[in-house]
């Protein structure tokens, strides 16, 4: 392997040079449609799979391309549970609301797996589990009571791993122990929401790329109540509105973007490391993050490359922040896997995750206008779960969706218009609660 400093990193996102995006054919707007879907992620292709395979006219608006934003630039791990601990969720939504929550993110993996299968996406899926490694000694003792609840409340098994045994999980001797879920999975992102797009396409979707969305206004067509939305190649009208547009939540919603915080997540990836190293960094070849706040998490790509990402900046990407969270991630995973000192860094890239002030995912309306949006890192399999959730309800389906209806809290004293003045602060009081717990 080569010295670090013979090469710097591409600022580009790996996960891209593997995959090929469907080829969307320019076409002028359709005057009408009856539903429009701004977003071309996994929650908007995935509505729109499920829409247009109902016979529904579908009309995804994305003002870049296909898979462009956090759905092809995540760590592609499919994770079980939420980003709050049962505890909390139990202390904040009661035992049976949260039974249906966990489940819910049960059934999100499920959802993945089936929709890969049925539209024969290449996606490396793999149900390869999750190791989640205690920072502190604190963290540890939380898995155990953790796990106990978790089996007791939602016959859910995870194994907790001792300190002595967790060798065989993971080569690094930095952490207290660690937890480990084996229905959680990993699959590349890229070639997933490829996948989807195809899919939905193939099912009837039309997908409209460099279409930003500028404006939407009700008002009624022919009779009918609906929607008039702007965008930058013209305009068209809409019976339904769903709104999938997460971290990139804009002007054009500006409800949903006032309770809606963009927060910056960045990665590397080195090169292609001999077998017998890679083997002993992720002997199970886990989707794997610690226990802190500010947390790292990182895995195995399919052709060895260790992936490593993690909340460097707060701050939504630019190639400056970029830049230094290269050099803080490498810092990082030379710390939790010193075999890797010398490793190259390959490539590095950011993307922009949707946190809610609650930090719980959220779907429903709000003033008319369809949404799922709030997925804080979970968004792989939730994101794609609620994508179909919320094609059902649009279609007029009764279906059961624990995060549809729950309160969703904007900033306290209404401090905030979609513009996070406050990452600096809330990056500090973060690193202050992992150095105290």
């Amino acid at each position: 392997m080569s010295e670090t400093t013979d090469l710097a990193p591409q600022q580009y996102n790996y996960w891209l040079t593997t995959a090929g995006f469907p080829r969307i054919e320019a076409r002028p707007l359709p005057s009408r449609a009856d539903i429009a879907i701004i977003g071309a992620g996994f929650t908007g292709l995935s509505a729109a799979r499920a829409l247009a395979g109902r016979g529904a006219k579908v009309a995804v608006l994305e003002g870049e391309t296909v898979g462009w934003g956090a759905s092809s630039r995540n760590g592609g791990m499919v994770l079980t549970g939420l980003k709050l601990g049962v505890n909390q969720l139990i202390s904040k939504y009661g035992r049976e609301l949260t039974r249906r929550m966990y489940a819910a993110s049960l059934a999100s993996i499920d959802c993945v797996e089936q929709i890969a299968r049925e539209e024969n996406i290449d996606c490396d899926f793999s149900r390869c589990g999750h190791l989640e490694v205690a920072c502190k000694q604190k963290h540890f003792d939380d898995y155990t009571r953790q796990a106990e609840v978790i089996g007791r409340e939602f016959n859910h098994n995870l194994r907790v791993v001792q300190r002595k045994e967790l060798s065989a999980e993971i080569g690094s001797t930095i952490y207290y122990g660690g937890m480990v879920d084996e229905v959680s999975a990993g699959l590349n992102p890229a070639r997933y929401v490829a996948g989807l797009g195809c899919a939905a396409a193939k099912a009837g979707a039309e997908i409209f790329e460099h279409t930003r969305v500028e404006s939407v206004h009700r008002n009624s067509s022919q009779g009918e109540s609906g929607w008039r939305i702007s965008t930058s190649r013209g305009t068209l009208w809409a019976g339904e509105v769903f709104v999938a547009t997460s971290g990139y939540t804009g002007r054009a919603t500006p409800a949903l973007r006032n309770k809606v915080i963009p927060i910056g997540s960045y990665i590397i990836t080195t090169e292609v490391l001999p077998e017998s190293l890679a083997r002993e960094l992720s002997p199970r070849n886990r989707m794997i993050y610690d226990s802190k706040n500010y947390l790292y998490y990182y895995r195995l790509t399919p052709d060895r490359r260790m992936l490593f990402g993690g909340r460097a900046a707060f701050f939504p990407e630019t190639e400056q922040t970029i830049r230094r969270s290269a050099e803080i991630l490498r810092r990082g995973m030379i710390e939790v896997y010193p075999q890797l000192h010398e490793t190259r860094i390959d490539y590095v890239w950011g993307g922009t995750l949707d946190f809610a002030f609650d930090i719980m995912p959220h779907a429903g309306q709000i003033d008319g206008l369809y949404y799922a949006l709030g997925y804080a890192g979970h968004g792989v399999a939730m994101a794609t779960y609620q994508g179909q959730k919320m094609a059902e309800l649009i279609a007029g389906k009764k279906t059961e969706n624990p995060f549809a209806g729950i309160p969703f809290p904007g900033a306290p004293l209404g401090l905030y218009d979609g513009r996070p003045w406050f990452l600096p602060v809330a990056g500090m009081w973060y690193k202050l609660l992992d150095w105290v717990s």
